[in-house]
């Protein structure tokens, strides 16, 4: 079985992702793999540099993702470029990690996908477990963790499809908004029932 898990920004599930790797379950991190297929000497990172122009790298040549995130936050056009540029890429890679785990005798394989919905990534996965927090927590965490202002952090969250609407897709939920114990206890829960599925 495939989970695809998923979430929003600020929701917690690079922590609910943690637990499950700590429980002995396999996890593909799309996030690494798009950081890795945009790597100098890559496919993706010519065609980015082609597109964006060389104002986008760093004194070291890697890509400064801090201002590609500036112009692609800031305009949804060049954020459609970028990601019809790198999302085949991570998709394929995707794909081949999950395909290798199961032929190595993993019966459950996590697939990391933050934009799992919004990409329409289903053909993917099995089943969805969706990292729910209410928008209200989402703001404050944003606001916190990054340090951002109010309007900085709701261009961010309101980028991507509500956790509220992404409830519809998911099949199984984390309510990840009280402390980390009661988090950990509903993962623990959801993994002891798909084992024994």
């Amino acid at each position: 079985m495939i989970i695809g898990l998923t979430g929003g920004i600020a929701s917690g599930k690079s922590t609910v992702s943690k637990m499950i790797r700590d429980e002995g379950l396999p996890v593909v991190d799309a996030d690494i793999i798009a950081r890795n297929v945009v790597k100098p000497g890559k496919k993706a990172y010519h065609q980015i540099i082609d597109h964006f122009g060389l104002a986008i790298l760093k004194q070291d040549g890697q890509l400064n993702r801090e201002k590609l995130g500036e112009i692609i936050f800031n305009d949804d056009k060049e954020r459609d470029v970028l990601n019809q540029i790198v999302h085949p890429q991570v998709r394929k890679e995707l794909k081949d990690q999950a395909e290798s785990l199961r032929k190595e005798g993993h019966s459950i394989v996590i697939l990391d996908i933050p934009l799992l919905i919004e990409g329409e990534l289903f053909y993917l996965v099995d089943n969805i477990l969706l990292v729910y927090v209410p928008k209200s927590i989402q703001l404050k965490r944003l606001k916190e963790r990054n340090n951002y202002t109010e309007e900085e952090a709701l261009k961010r969250i309101n980028s991507q499809l509500s956790l509220d609407k992404k409830k519809a897709y998911a099949t199984y939920i984390i309510d990840n908004s009280s402390d980390l114990t009661h988090t950990r206890e509903q993962v623990t829960t959801l993994l002891k029932n798909l084992k024994a599925l």
